[in-house]
């Protein structure tokens, strides 16, 4: 199973802002104690790089990808660390490329047709719709899935636990991304129960949805 089946297979991925690369052990465990073994750790921060090693060093059981990379040189220091997947805000040719090259997924940011043409150039099976809230949300999504319909989307940006079951009740989205499980406040002061618990809470909502 590659890192996009196992995507799909746990239904959502939380994203990590991680300011201290020393909280990246008890953060893997608290993902995968709360059911969802699976991180996007932005490259937003200094801590991000070592962070994505050291989740990947402290346990098997956890996919680990970057997100924001926004360049090939990015991407390469990623993968180079261990990144499973690759992510992008907006379409980089130049990371998918690079991407291809490693047999790494890579899953650009896309909301328009002209984009997601693109992508699917590039040869992204799963879109990233980044900000999803912003641009129409699931409406937008279905009206995108209907000419476009080898591809799936990941949704990320207004996604929340109020919202979540309606996502995955459609059929074209490969999973949803999200920041409310595992904030970076809950991060910096060690609340770890609380992210194990909101991830727990958004696996179960994710199960009933689809079995």
């Amino acid at each position: 199973m590659n890192a996009l089946e196992k995507i799909k297979k746990i239904k959502v991925v939380p994203v990590i802002v991680i300011n201290d690369e020393e909280s990246s052990e008890k953060l893997a465990a608290s993902l995968i104690n709360g059911g969802l073994p699976v991180a996007e750790v932005t490259f937003r921060t200094p801590a991000a790089e070592n962070a994505i090693k050291r989740m990947k060093a402290y346990s098997s059981d956890i996919l680990v990808g970057a997100g924001t990379v926004v360049n090939a040189e990015q991407a390469e220091r990623a993968i180079a660390v261990g990144a499973d997947f690759i992510v992008s805000p907006g379409l980089s040719e130049s990371v998918a490329d690079y991407c291809r090259q490693k047999n790494v997924p890579y899953i650009p940011g896309c909301v328009t047709p002209y984009e997601i043409m693109k992508a699917m150039a590039c040869g992204a099976k799963v879109i990233k719709f980044f900000p999803a809230g912003a641009f129409g949300g699931l409406k937008t999504i279905k009206s995108l899935a209907a000419p476009f319909g080898s591809v799936e989307f990941m949704p990320t940006g207004g996604v929340n636990e109020d919202n979540l079951s309606d996502y995955l009740s459609f059929n074209k989205i490969a999973a949803c991304g999200g920041s409310w499980m595992a904030e970076s406040k809950f991060i910096d002061n060690g609340k770890f129960d609380e992210i194990e618990s909101k991830c727990r809470a958004a696996a179960e909502i994710a199960a009933k949805v689809r079995a």
